[in-house]
C-alpha cells in the first residue's frame, strides 16, 4: 500500500511538472536537423538521394516502417511501450538497483519515448537532473503524439553508425532495400544497433553485434514474436558487410528539386534505367564519333503530363576526359538552340488563322532579309513547295518567308503564351532567326509544350472541346512541374491535326531518301 502511494505521488509530480514547469522545453518541431534529398519512383523504389547539409544520411520521416522492425525495436528497447505514459517506473527502479549494485551506470531505465527526448536534445550528458527532465518531457510527448508517431520519430533519428541516421537510410545503406522489406534478422540488427552504433563497422566489434542480434532473436522466440522456423532462418543470416552505395538512377532530377525533403516522383524506375542505358549507348557510339559530348532525354505520358523518365545527360565515365565533358550539367533544364522545333508551331499558327493551307505554295528561292541570308540544309532550292512539304523537309527558306507573313512579334508572343519562359529577348533582337534556332529553349519546356498540344487534340477528339488544364506543364511530382502554361490551346483542332500529320511524315536527309521503302520504316 505504501509503495503504491509513493508511486502515485511520483506520477502526480511528473504530470504536474510536465503541465506547469516544462511545457516550453518541448521544441516545435521536435527535430530541426537537416534531411537528405530523397527521390522515390512511382512504384516506391528509391531513385536516389543526396546527403544532408550536415554530411549525414538522414532521410525525412514519413516512410512506411515494417512490422518486423517495429516489433523488434519494441522488444529490445521497451516492452511496455504501448502501456506506459512515457515513463516506466518499474524500469527506472530496476535500473537504479542495477546501478547501485554495479557501483556505476550500467542501465538507464529509459523508455523509447525518453530516448526520443535524448535524441531531440542532442544527447546531453547523463545526469540525474537530465534524467528527470527527460522523464517530464517524455510524458509531455505522449500527450502530443500518438505511439505510432513516437516510433516513427525515433526510427527516423536514431544513430546507426558512421554518418547513417534513421532506419530508412540504414536499411538502404546496409541491406540495399527499403525498411518495409527487412527480414527478421535485418530488423533485429537495426533494433540493437542504435545502442552501440560503432559495432556496424567491418572489423570492429562484429562478434559483439552478432551476439546482441542473436540474443534479441532468442527473446523474440521466447515471447512468441516469431516461430522456431523464422528463428532458425534468422540465425543463419550473416551481418551486413560494408555500406552499399545508394541508387543513382536520376541524379540530374535530384539536383533540380528542392533540398531536404522526400520527393515521390512520377518516374518509372525500370524505364528510367532503360532510357539512361539508351542515352549512354548512343552517346558513346554515335555522338562521340562526331565530338558531341552531351545528350538528354525526357519521356512523358501525354494524357497525364507525368514524366516517366528524366535523363539529364550521359552518365559520367571514369576517364578524366569524360569528367571534363560537362556531364554533370542537366541538359533537360539547360538552354539550347531550339533548332527546327518551332517550325511546326508556326505552321499550326498560320493554319489556325487561315494564312496557309497544307498545299499552299511557298517560294523556296534565294532570299536576303536585311543582311540575313537563310539557306536549306542541302544548300539547294526547290523553287516552290507546299507549306506542308516545307515542314516535312524542315526547309529553312520557305519557313522564314512564312514567319515574315505571320510577323515575328506575334509569333514570339504566341510562344510565350504557351509556357516557353526562356525567350527573354525582344522580337527585333531575334528577328527571322527565331524560327531557325536563334532562340534558346529547354528540352523540358519543349517536351511539355508538344505534350500539351497533343493532349489538347486528344481532348477535342473525345469531347469536341478544349480544356484549360490541357496546356499544363509536365509534372515530376504533385508539387513540381517542368513547364507552366495558362489558358486553352491557342491553335485550332484542325491546325493541330495537320501539324502533327506533317511531323509524322518527316523526311530523312537525302542520303536516306528511300527510307519509306523499307518494311522497318515505322
Amino acid at each position: 500500500m505504501k509503495r503504491r502511494r509513493i508511486r502515485n505521488l511520483v506520477w502526480f509530480a511528473l504530470a504536474a511538472g510536465a503541465t506547469v514547469g516544462y511545457v516550453r522545453l518541448l521544441p516545435k518541431p521536435l527535430f530541426d536537423a537537416p534531411y537528405s534529398t530523397v527521390l522515390y519512383a512511382r512504384g516506391g523504389e528509391l531513385l536516389g538521394a543526396r546527403v544532408a547539409k550536415d554530411g549525414q544520411w538522414r532521410f525525412p520521416p514519413g516512410a512506411a516502417l515494417s512490422d518486423k522492425y517495429l516489433r523488434a525495436v519494441v522488444e529490445y528497447e521497451d516492452r511496455r511501450f504501448y502501456r506506459h505514459p512515457g515513463v516506466s517506473l518499474p524500469a527506472l527502479v530496476r535500473a537504479a538497483e542495477q546501478n547501485r549494485r554495479a557501483g556505476g551506470v550500467v542501465s538507464g531505465g529509459s523508455t523509447l519515448t525518453m530516448q526520443l527526448v535524448r535524441l531531440s536534445r542532442g544527447n546531453p550528458p547523463r545526469t540525474v537532473a537530465e534524467k528527470i527532465r527527460e522523464a517530464i518531457l517524455a510524458v509531455r510527448i505522449e500527450w502530443s503524439y500518438t505511439k505510432e508517431e513516437i516510433l516513427a520519430l525515433y526510427a527516423a533519428h536514431a544513430p546507426f553508425g558512421g554518418n547513417v541516421v534513421g532506419v530508412e537510410a540504414a536499411a538502404w545503406r546496409y541491406f540495399g532495400h527499403s525498411p518495409e522489406q527487412l527480414s527478421w534478422a535485418e530488423a533485429a540488427t537495426l533494433a540493437v544497433l542504435p545502442n552501440s552504433p560503432a559495432l556496424i563497422h567491418p572489423g570492429r566489434g562484429r562478434g559483439e553485434l552478432l551476439a546482441k542480434r542473436n540474443r534479441l532473436l532468442e527473446r523474440m522466440l521466447t515471447h512468441w514474436v516469431l516461430d522456431s522456423t523464422e528463428f532458425e532462418a534468422a540465425l543463419a543470416e550473416p551481418l551486413p558487410d560494408a555500406p552499399e552505395p545508394l541508387p543513382r538512377h536520376a541524379p540530374h532530377l535530384s539536383d533540380r528539386l528542392a533540398e531536404g525533403r522526400a520527393w515521390h516522383t512520377t518516374v518509372d524506375d525500370a524505364l528510367q534505367v532503360r532510357v539512361q542505358q539508351i542515352v549512354d549507348g548512343y552517346g558513346e557510339r554515335m555522338l562521340a564519333a562526331n565530338r558531341i559530348r552531351n545528350a538528354a532525354a525526357v519521356v512523358a505520358d501525354v494524357e497525364s503530363g507525368e514524366v516517366l523518365a528524366y535523363v539529364g545527360n550521359i552518365s559520367p565515365g571514369e576517364r578524366a576526359a569524360e569528367a571534363r565533358d560537362g556531364r554533370s550539367v542537366d541538359v533537360v533544364a539547360a538552354r539550347r538552340s531550339t533548332g527546327s522545333l518551332l517550325k511546326p508551331i508556326l505552321y499550326g499558327a498560320m493554319l489556325t488563322e487561315g494564312q496557309v493551307l497544307p498545299n499552299t505554295l511557298v517560294f523556296d528561292t534565294p532570299l536576303q532579309m536585311a543582311g540575313f541570308v537563310p539557306s536549306n540544309y542541302d544548300k539547294t532550292f526547290s523553287g516552290v513547295v507546299s507549306a506542308r512539304r516545307a515542314v516535312e523537309r524542315s526547309l529553312n527558306v520557305p519557313v522564314v518567308r512564312m514567319l515574315a507573313d505571320y510577323n515575328h512579334h506575334r509569333f514570339l508572343g504566341l510562344l510565350r503564351s504557351m509556357g516557353l519562359t526562356t525567350f527573354d529577348r525582344s522580337a527585333d533582337d531575334y528577328g527571322s532567326t527565331l524560327i531557325l534556332g536563334g532562340a534558346e529553349g529547354t528540352l523540358g519546356e519543349m517536351t511539355g509544350l508538344y505534350a500539351a498540344l497533343a493532349r489538347s487534340l486528344l481532348r477535342y477528339d473525345r469531347t469536341g472541346r478544349y480544356e484549360a488544364e490541357d496546356m499544363r506543364g509536365l509534372r515530376v511530382d504533385s508539387s513540381a512541374t517542368i513547364q507552366k502554361a495558362e489558358g486553352v490551346c491557342p491553335l485550332s483542332p484542325s491546325a493541330l491535326w495537320f501539324m502533327f500529320e506533317a511531323m509524322s511524315g518527316v523526311n530523312r536527309p537525302e542520303e536516306e531518301a528511300a527510307w519509306q521503302e523499307f518494311s522497318s520504316m515505322k
